[in-house]
């Protein structure tokens, strides 16, 4: 019986080292084309571990799944539509709290996240300790410390995303509270997402907060449905 294949996205700021974790899963087991209908670069690879068949996408580089860019509209879209088994979000240990924005909105879209604790090395050397397990807790995702550059915490890594692809280790994710008032609304929105075809494709509290932030992308995909 041949294994189901895993995909997995790897997500992540300009400059966290996403590119090198990608070449180090990957090898020269690449493939680089274009994503549809766009001259954005898209870049795929493929290895075994585990006796297990994974497929890496290597998403754009973005700041945040806000949808002002095509790059973060290809990212988004990739995750929302696509699916991935897991969403690896690789993280610059060094700036963490900017690195962090874009979790938790990955996170709120619901995906299976592991994030990739890059440059942990760098982190030190500013003088930064991270309590990985607490980071974890706080985040509801499981987090690897990695060094790319010298290709440390990779099978750590891969380990952690077949336990979370084959529902060994949880991914619970988080939901960021907005206030009584906000909250009321989302509410509201989710009753009403509730009986609308094609809504259930999206997780429902992730749509309500877009649809109350007038994200024009999702408001054309709403009305086509």
């Amino acid at each position: 019986m041949t294994e189901k294949q895993i995909t997995i996205a790897l997500a992540g700021n300009p400059n966290s080292g996403k590119t090198t974790v990608f070449n180090n899963l990957t090898g020269a087991r690449q493939h680089v084309g274009n994503w549809p209908g766009v001259t954005v670069e898209k870049k795929e690879g493929r290895l075994n571990f585990k006796g297990r068949r994974i497929r890496v996408v290597d998403l754009p580089g973005v700041y945040s799944l806000t949808a002002y860019s095509l790059d973060e509209v290809i990212a988004r879209d990739f995750i929302v539509d696509e699916s991935p088994d897991v969403v690896v979000d690789v993280v610059d240990a060094g700036n963490l709290e900017r690195n962090i924005y874009l979790t938790v909105q990955l996170l709120e879209m619901g995906a299976r996240v592991v994030i990739a604790l890059n440059m942990m090395d760098v982190a030190a050397s500013r003088g930064y300790r991270i309590d990985v397990p607490e980071l974890s807790r706080l985040l509801g995702a499981p987090a690897v410390p990695m060094v790319a550059a010298r290709n440390q915490g990779t099978p750590e890594l891969l380990a952690t995303i077949l336990d979370v692809a084959e529902g060994n280790l949880p991914a619970a994710g988080m939901n960021l509270p907005y206030g009584r008032d906000v909250e009321e609304e989302i509410v509201k929105l989710e009753k009403v997402l509730a009986d609308r075809p094609g809504a259930t494709l999206y997780p429902p509290r992730w749509l309500a907060v877009k649809l109350l932030e007038d994200d024009r992308e999702i408001v054309k995909k709403i009305r086509q449905v």
